[in-house]
């Protein structure tokens, strides 16, 4: 059986290496029925598809790497970029085409894109046969069963409670050393450019036994690293009668236990010390000085936070309604130096130009990059994004030219900031877990550090999965280059 899962954004080819599973067999005609998943923008929606997977699964579907071959093809798609909703487009138009000689398939969008274009991809374009929200993926195999009856299938129903907590995920793509696990669903953040809050619904936070549970799963099996995901990590917090936070925040006196993000942290890392444990993403409104001294205490929780600003300009941080400023942000960065250290890794999301951005906002973002010195980032320019509270009060108005001239700007100073701080590692002697081999040669190993940064080696006896001890010696800016330490 192959396993495939295509994440544009996130896993490279070279990441993305197929897991083999037990073939399921459809109890009516005894051939199994292939499902093919392709999955855009974060790392939320690669878990998601997982999940998606799994669910499948269980009701007699097995996946295929070949889209042709497949009865069912999924898109889990993302709203946050423009270009990923072109994509998924594009891609649409590919599948239909192959639909029209093969009118049996069945095409599903999920996810964020689903929630927001239902009816218009369903019944003006009729492009898809199934439309599923983030918060439905337990009624997919309905869904299809009505699709395959000839009629639209479709549930973008938001829910207060669903968590998947005991939906064990199908490892698409994994390398068997890193998987992601989802501890929380939705956001209460209502940025003003985000459309996340109106397609996957209010923040509620899963059972952190569950999390355990799966984490302890993937251990022994022989996994080496979790990556704890949601849209914002920092607030986490569940309770026995209560997982939303909202709700929560409410009846504190009234429940019996309460875990937030430090606890949930010290649990997973208290599994096993050969186990790493990352996480994303972090608000900087949110995230505390107990997370921080949680990932001092223990050796395995990497020291690495996504910590995205958008802006180093307090007004358009503002109209952005990120609910902090320009001094607060760093102000957290300056707590994470002095908690972690200089060689804690901090990357983030920057956007360029903004509604109203002027020239002279746009270089506090660059000094914003100067202060922090990110070790990368992920950069875009502003696109306005439908239904959400940017597009409905802001006019967007800095002209598409201007936009990718700042980007450039940023992107250029960033290059810069990441080979400034890969740097600083040559000399240093660090401990990298091994994921595969380098995408330039089969005789090389990548791995990764505490910090987040690949590093290659030379590949030696060593093998997907060991801890090796290695000397830095040389760098890019993406990329650094170490040998064995004997």
């Amino acid at each position: 059986m192959e396993n495939i899962i295509k994440d544009i954004d996130i896993i490279s080819a070279e990441e993305a290496q197929a897991c083999d599973y037990k073939t399921t067999e459809d109890e009516n005609t005894g051939k199994s029925k292939k499902l093919y998943i392709e999955s855009y923008g974060c790392q939320m929606n690669f878990s998601d598809s997982e999940i998606v997977a799994s669910i499948m699964k269980e009701n007699g579907f097995d996946t295929t790497s070949d889209f042709e071959q497949a009865d069912v093809i999924f898109l889990n798609t993302c709203s946050i970029r423009e270009k990923a909703e072109l994509t998924v487009r594009k891609r649409l138009s590919q599948f239909n085409a192959i639909k029209r000689n093969k009118p049996e398939m069945t095409i599903g969008v999920l996810g964020c894109m689903a929630e927001r274009l239902k009816e218009k991809l369903l019944e003006e374009e009729q492009i898809v046969d199934v439309v599923v929200g983030p918060d439905a993926y337990r009624d997919l195999p309905n869904l299809v069963a009505t699709a395959e009856d000839g009629n639209k299938g479709v549930n973008t129903f938001l829910s207060r409670e669903e968590t998947y907590a005991d939906i064990s995920p199908v490892r698409l793509n994994s390398n068997g050393v890193s998987a992601f696990i989802s501890i929380m669903r939705g956001c209460d953040n209502m940025c003003s450019f985000c459309v996340v809050p109106f397609t996957r619904g209010r923040e509620r936070s899963r059972d952190p036994h569950s999390i355990v549970r799966e984490a302890q799963d993937l251990f022994d099996k022989g996994f080496k690293e979790v990556t704890l995901l949601g849209q914002n990590v920092d607030s986490y917090k569940w309770s026995p009668e209560e997982n939303n936070k909202a709700r929560l925040n409410k009846k504190e006196g009234e429940v019996t236990e309460v875990v937030n993000f430090a606890n949930l942290l010290e649990m997973v890392a208290l599994i096993s010390p050969q186990l790493r444990v990352r996480f994303s993403t972090s608000h900087p409104k949110d995230i505390t000085d107990e997370v921080l001294y949680t990932m001092k205490k223990y050796d395995n929780i990497c020291k690495y936070i996504h910590l995205p600003v958008q802006s180093g300009n307090s007004r358009i941080l503002e109209l952005m309604n990120r609910t902090y400023d320009r001094e607060w942000y760093l102000e957290r960065v300056a707590k994470i130096r002095e908690i972690l250290g200089e060689e804690c890794g901090i990357s983030s999301d920057m956007i360029a130009g903004f509604c109203t951005e002027t020239e002279e906002e746009h270089q506090e973002t660059l000094t914003m990059m100067d202060i922090v010195k990110y070790d990368f980032s992920y950069m875009f320019y502003y696109s306005e994004r439908p239904g959400t509270l940017a597009a409905k009060k802001y006019k967007d108005d800095i002209p598409l030219d201007v936009k990718k001239r700042r980007l450039n700007e940023i992107i250029d100073k960033q290059n810069k900031l990441s080979e400034e701080r890969n740097k600083l590692d040559i000399g240093k002697v660090q401990e990298i877990l091994i994921e595969g081999e380098s995408k330039r040669s089969n005789e090389q190993l990548k791995g990764r550090n505490s910090a987040n940064k690949v590093v290659i080696i030379d590949k030696g006896n060593f093998k997907k999965g060991d801890y090796v001890t290695v000397k830095i010696t040389d760098c890019t800016p993406a990329t650094l280059f170490g040998e064995i330490v004997s």
